[in-house]
């Protein structure tokens, strides 16, 4: 029976390091290996995006599951192989990097698809993860305090299914992770003219940001994000830069899909780190603080909360600032703990206007003898007319409903300042069902 092959799912998570690296990358070293073990792949590399509201997260929230079958012989080799190659991988001894790698053979049991699900929108704790690798009975590795093993069960348990997008991921030399990388903003303008359609997020016109290009210290050289894995390769080869590409792989994705804001949850259930749709009514108006914020208040029959559009959002705080009270929304946002300065608080990252309340001017009224505006004759004393000295206490203030400069409808902020999951406009109304894609026969460089 040693030639039988058997589905594995590995899951890692928290591979860095402070010379660069990255847990994608260090998927594409682990793909190469596997590749000299005759693996069949199921899947292309998957990049599944956690809850971004998380702050003891790692950089964008990412972690990545390997699905494919091995001759069963050789899974006594996994674990001590990849255990090996993530303690050669990273530094010991660094204290913001705790690796977690899970193996799984077979179906996926729906405990690990219900914490995947939990992962994606709420806190979850690193005590439960270990009871179910334990009740499960899944291979894992870890190091550090081993919180990757969070993000590495959440990875293997989303499949994917109902919504995904692809990511085609360039590489520097990971000994060229301090430098510059040069990504010309010429090229992915040119790029993005003729692949606009079919890739989504790769530039910020407004500030001629490069979206594509990331800033940290690591081994990414640039992504391009879109439907199409022959697509993105056909783009990628548009791109230029300074330092070269010395390996690539696609990634199937949650990207650009808005998977964390599933849930529509009431004010009086928000719990912190939480990522949430809130139906709402506007209750105060909104204004500006220190720093550029823009601050509001809003409401539901549960209760009342805060919330915040803030300064790296740019223009659509002008959006917010415009609200009103009565203006009927949904908010898409993440949940903000209370502290000695602030109460609990939803940090806005886009909101459906759903009805807009009218926004009224209120104005004395005429004096019906000769025309002229009539002022206040005092408290409880009706009006006067200081022209022709008429005076009534039977008058009442008039009203004009003002035009309001906001629609109704999907209001989201710059793409600069949008989250890795936020569905872009582009996407609206796109979606990519179920995994029928066979692999393309290059979707990596080695």
């Amino acid at each position: 029976m040693g030639s039988e092959m058997i589905d594995v799912a590995m899951g890692m998570d928290d591979i860095d390091s402070p010379r660069g690296g990255c847990t994608t990358h260090f998927a594409t070293l682990v793909v190469e290996e596997l590749n000299t073990l005759s693996a069949q792949w199921k899947d292309y590399a998957n990049l599944v995006r956690l809850n971004p509201n998380i702050p003891f997260r790692t950089r964008g929230n990412g972690a990545v599951a390997l699905r494919f079958s091995i001759h069963r012989h050789k899974m006594p080799k996994l674990i001590p192989l990849i255990s090996d190659m993530v303690s050669r991988y990273i530094e010991r001894g660094y204290p913001n990097t705790n690796p977690g790698v899970v193996v799984l053979q077979g179906n996926i049991p729906h405990r690990i698809r219900w914490f995947s699900r939990q992962a994606m929108w709420r806190a979850v704790s690193l005590e439960i993860a270990k009871r179910l690798l334990k009740r499960e009975e899944i291979d894992s590795f870890t190091l550090g305090n081993g919180r990757g093993v969070i993000g590495a069960i959440s990875a293997i348990g989303n499949t994917l299914d109902e919504d995904y997008t692809y990511e085609y991921i360039a590489y520097r030399s990971i000994d060229s992770s301090a430098k510059p990388r040069g990504v010309s903003l010429h090229s992915v303008k040119k790029m993005d003219q003729r692949f606009g359609e079919a890739t989504f997020s790769n530039i910020d016109y407004e500030t001629g940001y490069v979206l594509v290009e990331p800033h940290g210290p690591d081994p990414v050289l640039f992504g391009v994000r879109g439907e199409s894995p022959n697509i993105l390769r056909e783009a990628a080869d548009c791109i230029k830069s300074n330092q070269s590409k010395e390996r690539w792989m696609i990634f199937r994705t949650n990207q650009g899909t808005g998977e964390h804001l599933r849930h529509r949850v009431r004010i009086f259930d928000l719990r912190p780190y939480m990522s949430a749709r809130v139906r709402c009514q506007v209750l105060k108006k909104p204004t500006i603080i220190e720093g550029g914020h823009v601050i509001f208040q809003v409401a539901d029959d549960s209760g009342a909360i805060d919330c915040a559009a803030y300064e790296p959002t740019g223009d659509f705080r002008e959006v917010v600032r415009q609200l009103i009270p009565g203006d009927r929304l949904v908010l898409h946002a993440g949940v903000r703990p209370s502290s000695r300065s602030h109460g609990m608080t939803l940090n806005v990252e886009g909101m459906e206007i759903i009805n807009l309340a009218e926004k009224l001017r209120y104005f004395n009224p005429l004096c019906p003898e000769c025309g002229k505006r009539l002022k206040s004759a005092g408290r409880n004393k009706g009006y006067k007319c200081e022209k022709c000295g008429f005076r009534s206490q039977d008058l009442s203030k008039k009203k004009s409903v003002l035009e309001r400069k906001i629609q109704s409808g999907l209001h989201l902020p710059p793409p600069r300042a949008q989250r890795h999951l936020t569905r872009p406009t582009s996407r609206v109304g796109r979606s990519n069902n179920g995994f029928g894609d066979k692999l393309i026969e290059k979707w990596h460089s080695f």
